[in-house]
């Protein structure tokens, strides 16, 4: 079995010795993926070499880790810094989420056309190892926008092979397809339905095969399939052993006291609707007297993408809405919303344990795992305010609070209700809810992906 996506399960750092360290990557997909790939006999992991420590390492050979096939490719560095910072991060994303302002964005020029060709680049060179490494009739499973082109160069490259690709983002939908330029649209949509495609959930299955049909004018070669990612429990019981849980943890009690804690665990970025988050607490505030100083919005939420304009314009904004909520409630005893930007991971732990209410309320997301983590680590039968958007709320609805992302007042009455929850409909539903999140984890999600595969 292989795997690619762009980022890879380790990254390495030069050491004073002239080695280097190996350091396990950030993010859901490394999280759930990486213990299964070191279980799994001859697999391995293709993935860009992101930093020139990386490539430093690949050029010394010393880019391995016991236990682990994990294969860094050296690819042109302007290409990837193309491929993911103009294509990747200020134009997929912001398509499949629905972040553009149309009056005023996107706007596709020369410079779009060359990033474009440079994302074609690097999508060959992840074919061109792939299919060079596979034996006959590997399975491949092909990880996310960043490579929406390898699954067509596998298809001609090594036609044995049994590829899929899944997408941990949302899908457009056929008008929204269609801001891409024609051929953009036509590549992504003809290499995705090359071979077995799957989404987190049936919702985002479907608005692909809707924009496929739009654009190529027929269904997709090969249906979509959705296949939701569930939480590693284990690994998140192991979790609150970690150095500095324990320190986070009483620092929290702290600084709550008895207080009522709403909760949110986010990257900065405007997928995310903290904003929103923070002004639906302010309405909830000002409609319920009896709240004020009673309840505490801890946000652990630290920055992401900083080389972004936007990204940059949305931190600035969070923090200033923060600072409007603040100064409006604060008392000399209270302070409303508690900021914590920094990534620390003991602190998370602690804060999701911790949680009465919490708040997860995208303006779209394939999945959102934040929302199945927190009630397996939670010990207060904290309730969540789960958007309808998150691509986890077709599994959990039934257990969570809807949240409507863009609509303050029905956000503030979610919270609300939330917190009035007596005790034993509390325990009933966390209970329900857990049952809910463990029904799946990532050895179920991955058995899908390769019967997918054929």
């Amino acid at each position: 079995m292989i795997i690619a996506s762009q980022r890879g399960p380790v990254s390495f750092s030069a050491a004073p010795d002239g080695g280097f360290v190996a350091r396990r990557g950030a993010g859901g997909v490394v999280s759930a993926l990486a213990p299964l790939v070191a279980a799994t006999p001859d697999a391995c992991w293709f993935a860009a070499a992101g930093s020139a420590d990386d490539r430093a390492a690949v050029r010394a050979g010393a880019a391995r880790v016991d236990g682990l096939d994990c294969r860094l490719l050296a690819v042109d560095e302007d290409a990837r810094r193309m491929q993911v910072d103009i294509v990747c991060n200020s134009t997929l994303w912001f398509l499949y989420h629905g972040l553009f302002d149309h009056v005023r964005r996107p706007r596709f020029d020369a410079r779009f056309r060359e990033a474009w060709d440079a994302y074609g680049l690097v999508n060959t060179d992840f074919a061109d190892a792939i299919a060079n490494a596979a034996t006959d009739g590997d399975v491949v499973i092909v990880n996310d926008y960043h490579l929406s082109l390898v699954p067509e160069m596998l298809r001609s490259r090594r036609p044995d092979l049994r590829v899929v690709h899944f997408s941990h983002t949302p899908f457009c939908g056929p008008n929204t397809i269609r801001v891409l330029p024609d051929t953009v649209a036509e590549s992504i949509c003809r290499s995705l339905g090359a071979s077995a495609a799957g989404f987190h959930t049936q919702r985002w299955a479907d608005a692909f095969s809707a924009s496929v049909r739009t654009v190529l004018g027929a269904p997709p070669h090969h249906p979509p399939f959705a296949a939701s990612l569930g939480p590693d429990v284990d690994a998140l019981e192991s979790a609150r052993s970690e150095p500095g849980v324990a320190n986070a943890r009483d620092a929290l009690d702290g600084l709550l006291d008895d207080r009522v804690a709403i909760v949110r665990v986010d990257r900065i970025e405007p997928s995310k609707n903290i904003v929103r988050g923070f002004l639906a607490f302010d309405a909830l505030l000002d409609a319920r007297p009896d709240l004020r100083g009673r309840v505490v919005f801890v946000a652990r939420v630290y920055p992401s993408r900083q080389g972004l304009a936007e990204y940059l314009a949305y931190t600035n904004e969070v923090e200033q809405v923060v600072d409007r909520v603040n100064e409006r409630w604060a008392t000399a005893a209270w302070q409303p919303i508690v900021l914590d930007a920094r990534d620390d991971y003991p602190r998370t732990i602690a804060a999701l344990e911790r949680s009465d209410v919490l708040l997860v309320n995208p303006v779209r997301d394939g999945l959102n795992l934040v929302a199945k983590e927190g009630p397996v680590l939670n010990r207060r039968d904290g309730v969540v305010c789960l958007s309808r958007e998150a691509g986890a709320f077709d599994e959990l609805a039934p257990a969570v609070e809807m949240v409507h992302p863009y609509d303050l007042d029905q956000t503030a009455a979610a919270l609300a209700t939330a917190i009035d929850l007596e005790p034993a409909a509390r325990a009933e539903r966390a209970k329900r809810l857990r049952a809910l999140v463990t029904t799946r984890n990532p050895r179920v999600w991955l058995d899908d992906l390769v019967a997918a595969a054929g």
